[in-house]
């Protein structure tokens, strides 16, 4: 999982509310239960002792939930009378769950939103530019267009069949690789403020695919090519986005494949090498496994990919942190010796995601039935100090 929505947290001191929540509506209760599941979690945050400021800014926040449309969850994290990050979940949490700690509890994100049909750019190209659509929830929103690079011949006659013909056809060639080059520009632009988990490329196949291939190197390992959204393919929106999930759950199944192959080469045996999650070879001691391995790499900056797996008892270790992401230490000493002066307490797995936020590594959850790491956590690293 990209962890960049969670970059507006790193720049706010604690404590922080924390607040999971069912906004589901998909009963003739819904709007009922809402009000009270709204209800119960400013009271709870309340009980824990949240301050007057931040309660009100999250009752405010969830009154103005719109009557229609809603995702099926809501995860909120508020601090200083200010709710700060605000983001829709794939799946709707039980009930609802609040917690005032140092750090926002975000570990229950990679469960919530993990989906089968994740928050895709959609791109239709063909030969004279391109169409983007943003599709999440089993909705979709228009991005606008991005047009190509057009040659016309002389009106609209047929292509001529003498000694100019491979001249013509070069110079519309020539046109359509401009254009590929066009909207392969624009996608690295518009990407990285898409919120998207996942670029797909349809419509013309080949216009597709000569825009798969100009694409910056560090948008492909996040972009597939499905068939059937085309500007004219005429195919029902349902059956598309079955396909959508279809490429999603592959293309989610065989990264995580490759992160963790790099993960197990990183501490196997001398002589062993792999591939990270940016293709980069990896040698052993390029991965970390543990409380203590994990937190002293992410001290250094040297996370590349953090993995989590339900049912182990390293995620919910207690580490203690400071202000800042870089500290964090399994021992209070190691915060004093970093100049910190009222270090806290934060599960490993919230220190640590706020962690792979801060230098832009992402987050992976492993599923109980595949081999991880031991005790549920592990890294993928940069770089071996």
């Amino acid at each position: 999982m990209d962890l960049a929505f969670l970059t507006p947290l790193l720049d706010r001191p604690g404590p922080w509310a924390s607040v999971y929540l069912d906004t589901s509506r998909a009963t003739e209760d819904a709007a009922p239960r809402r009000a009270l599941l709204d209800r119960a979690a400013v009271h709870r945050l309340a009980g824990l002792g949240v301050d007057d400021r931040t309660c009100a800014a999250v009752r405010d926040r969830l009154a103005a939930e719109p009557a229609g449309g809603s995702p099926p969850g809501r995860a909120l994290f508020a601090a200083d009378g200010e709710v700060v990050v605000d983001t829709a979940l794939a799946t709707s949490p039980p009930d609802v769950a609040v917690d005032w700690a140092p750090l926002p509890h975000t570990a229950p994100l990679l469960d919530l939103l993990d989906d089968a049909l994740p928050r895709c750019l959609v791109v239709a190209v063909d030969r004279t530019g391109a169409e983007l659509e943003r599709r999440e929830f089993g909705g979709a929103a228009r991005l606008g267009t991005v047009e190509g690079k057009q040659w016309q011949g002389r009106g609209h006659r047929a292509p001529p069949a003498d000694r100019y013909e491979w001249h013509y056809r070069h110079r519309v060639e020539d046109a359509w690789d401009r254009t590929a080059a066009i909207i392969a520009d624009h996608l690295g632009r518009v990407w990285p403020g898409s919120g998207a988990d996942l670029l797909v490329l349809t419509g013309d196949v080949r216009e597709r695919r000569a825009v798969h291939e100009l694409l910056p190197p560090q948008l492909r390992p996040h972009t597939v090519e499905v068939d059937g959204g085309g500007r004219a393919d005429g195919i029902a929106r349902e059956v598309f986005d079955q396909r959508i999930a279809t490429a999603w759950n592959g293309h989610r199944a065989h990264h995580l494949d490759t992160v963790l192959d790099a993960f197990r080469t990183g501490i196997g045996r001398p002589g062993e090498h792999g591939t990270d999650a940016a293709g980069t070879e990896t040698a052993p001691g390029a991965a970390a496994q543990g409380v203590p391995a994990v937190v002293a790499a992410a001290r250094q900056n040297q996370l590349a990919a953090l993995l989590l797996q339900p049912g182990g008892h390293d995620p919910e270790r207690p580490v203690w942190t400071g202000p800042r992401p870089e500290h964090i230490g399994v021992q209070r000493n190691d915060l004093r010796a970093m100049g910190v002066a009222e270090p806290h307490q934060a599960p490993a797995a919230d220190a640590l995601l706020r962690c792979a936020t801060a230098v832009g590594a992402e987050a992976l959850l492993v599923p109980e039935a595949v081999p991880g790491p031991p005790g549920g956590l592990g890294a993928v690293l940069r770089w071996v100090a």
